[in-house]
Parts: structure tokens; C-alpha cells; sequence
């Protein structure tokens, strides 16, 4: 990861759900066909962020699947249906996404039913939350921390892919912009953000259907100048009709990516303002 002489952003880009190196003992105990695993993929969402990491913008990457562990989810939500030696009463908050199936290590998916043969030892589930997804999270806020130290201010570029949606129009939506409805940003750089998809004449939404998780939750902080909002992009942007491969698109969707990254971070260290006033 980068040092703090290597911080000459004050962007950070997040690819938490792109990992495809799957452990064996996960894959052992499937109840289901890998191919299933995919669609809690956000496919090659990595991919997307190749220019702007290019660029010199610090990113941290997942390698490890969303199905090993979701680092967007809070270490308590944990499903004690698919794991043994975990209290229920360890549990006495029961998420929606938990419910449905979706914590931090998924149980089930929708048209599919139970992703396990056996249940998780709680044990193998402590184990993947202090060894991957602690981690992760500790980098995140050390580097955003780093960021408002050197630049003042930092912005945590969250990216994710998502399933064609349709607006209220019928009209494809190619990008959500998530910012837990303000909580996790100041709105101008949403504003910003969205107006940089349009101009390039893409339908954008902002918060529907996809308002941002755990990830900005702990560490979206506008109050002390650090700002975090979640892009999903459309996979039929970028991927392949059977939504598995890159397409020629995808370098262009990267490009636009990274020309978001630089605009925001110029708004953020005041260079448009300074360049104004010259």
C-alpha cells in the first residue's frame, strides 16, 4: 500500500467485492456450482479502477471473494443459522441483508437456496473477519487519516458494479452514486460526481436503489473533512452478455473513472479555486 510520500491525492479508491481468489476450503464446502458464487461478485470491478490507479491514486483491492467474507458488513452481522458455536443471544440484532441471507459471510442466494453443505464453525468465521476484513479497514482508515493530514481534506471512492436497473423513465441507469442519503459525504461532491456521468451522457441516480453500506458508515467522517460515497456501475457497461468477461468498453468506463478521481481531487485540494483567482 501507499506511504504517506505517495499520497498526492486526496482520493482513495475501494474495490471491496471484485476478489476472485477463492480458498479451497470455501469451495469444499459448497452445497451449490461455483458459477453460482459470481453473482455476489462485483465482476472485474477491479478492472474499473485500473486507470486511476494508473494515475497515481492509492487503491486497495480485494483479493479474497465476497463469499469468503463481505467487507461490506459489519463484523456483528453474522448469521447465527449457519454457524455453530455462535449464541443467538450473541446476535440480538438481526439485520434485513442478515436476514436475507447476506451478512458477512452470505448463507443464501435468492433462486438458489443455501450456498454451504455444512455449517461454519464460529471459530472459521472470527478467523476471516481479524485475518481479511479488520485489515482492510484498518488500511482504509489509516491511508484516509494520512490524506486529511498532508491534504487537509480525503475522499473514499468506494466502487461497485450492480445489475442493469431502470429508472422511473425506463431508461438504463449506468451509474448509483451512494452516500447513505448525505451522511457520508458532503452533497457538492456527489453533485459533482454525478454531473461528470451525465455530461458524458450517462442516466445517473443518486442513494436509489443502492444508498452505500457498512464501508461508509465507518468511514464517511464530513464533519472532519472526510468524505466517502459508493459508485455502482452498471456490469452491462463493461462485461459480456453472459456478465462473466470485460469487454472492449470496459477501458473507457476505467477512463471515465479516472477523470472522476482527478476532477474530485482537485475540487478537494482547492486547485480549481486556486487556478480561478490567477
Amino acid at each position: 500500500m501507499s506511504n504517506i510520500a505517495e499520497l498526492n491525492f486526496p482520493v482513495l479508491v475501494s474495490v471491496p467485492h471484485s476478489g476472485r481468489d477463492y480458498p479451497p476450503e470455501l469451495l469444499d464446502n459448497l452445497n451449490v456450482s461455483a458459477s453460482h458464487l459470481l453473482r455476489l461478485e462485483d465482476r472485474y470491478a477491479d478492472v474499473l479502477a485500473a486507470s486511476a490507479i494508473a494515475s497515481g491514486f492509492p487503491a486497495i483491492v480485494a483479493r479474497k471473494p465476497r463469499a469468503w467474507v463481505d467487507l461490506n458488513r459489519s463484523r456483528t452481522e453474522i448469521d447465527p443459522d449457519m454457524v455453530v458455536g455462535l449464541d443467538a443471544a450473541q446476535t440480538p440484532h438481526i439485520s434485513k441483508k442478515v436476514r436475507g441471507g447476506l451478512g458477512i459471510v452470505p448463507r443464501r442466494l435468492h433462486g438458489v437456496g443455501n450456498l454451504w453443505r455444512k455449517k461454519w464453525l464460529h471459530q472459521d468465521i472470527s478467523d476471516r473477519i481479524e485475518s481479511d476484513h479488520e485489515p482492510y479497514h484498518r488500511i482504509v482508515t489509516h491511508l484516509l487519516d494520512q490524506m486529511r493530514s498532508v491534504h487537509g481534506c480525503a475522499l473514499l471512492f468506494d466502487l461497485h458494479s450492480m445489475p442493469s436497473v431502470l429508472d422511473e423513465n425506463k431508461c438504463r441507469v449506468g451509474f448509483v452514486i451512494g452516500d447513505r442519503f448525505g451522511r457520508s459525504c458532503e452533497s457538492r461532491y456527489v453533485e459533482l460526481a454525478a454531473g461528470h456521468f451525465r455530461m458524458r451522457g450517462h442516466q445517473v441516480q443518486t442513494n436509489h436503489p443502492y444508498p452505500g453500506g457498512y464501508i461508509l458508515e465507518r468511514h464517511g467522517r464530513p464533519a472532519r473533512n472526510i468524505h466517502a460515497f459508493q459508485l455502482e456501475v452498471d456490469r452491462a457497461l463493461y462485461l459480456d452478455r453472459d456478465m462473466r468477461e470485460p469487454i472492449a468498453a470496459a477501458q473507457s468506463i476505467s477512463e471515465l473513472i479516472q477523470s472522476c478521481c482527478l476532477m474530485l481531487a482537485e475540487q478537494l485540494s482547492g486547485r480549481d479555486l486556486l487556478e480561478a483567482a490567477e
